[in-house]
């Protein structure tokens, strides 16, 4: 029986889309106002989801104050109200699209969720367009 557990927290974060091997006319092409040279913000929302069997004597597939307290520690101290170009090492040579926070939010998580435990990520980047990691 396996059972998710999920945990939804809401960070604030500014980006651009820029691939510095392109010219500024391909950069617009490609990422359009997402380009801007003096950034943009999101309010972004994140739901963490943790899969595994409950633990016979808890009941918990992962205790949710542990999970919450990981998330804070690592994902939004780091990353809420940042420049996510310009104050994070996670994106100084990886361009912050959607997909790729959510995969660099993945891995920090990985390392900290037992590997018995299956973890998702979904992203939300506006009220409609939202990205999950990994995408099975």
């Amino acid at each position: 029986m396996k059972v998710t557990v999920c945990r939804k927290e809401h960070f604030n974060a500014a980006h651009r889309l820029h691939n510095a091997e392109w010219s500024n006319t391909q950069n617009q092409e490609i990422f359009g106002k997402c380009n801007n040279a003096n950034y943009h913000g999101h309010n972004y929302e994140l739901i963490v989801k943790v899969t595994g069997e409950p633990d016979k004597q808890s009941g918990y597939v992962m205790d949710m104050k542990l999970l919450s307290g990981l998330i804070e520690r690592n994902i939004l101290d780091r990353f809420d109200h940042k420049n996510l170009n310009l104050d994070t090492e996670e994106f100084n040579n990886l361009i912050p699209t959607a997909e790729n926070i959510a995969v660099v939010i993945w891995n920090i998580l990985r390392e900290q969720i037992d590997h018995k435990l299956e973890l998702k990520v979904v992203l939300y980047e506006t009220e409609r367009n939202f990205v999950e990691y990994p995408s099975n």
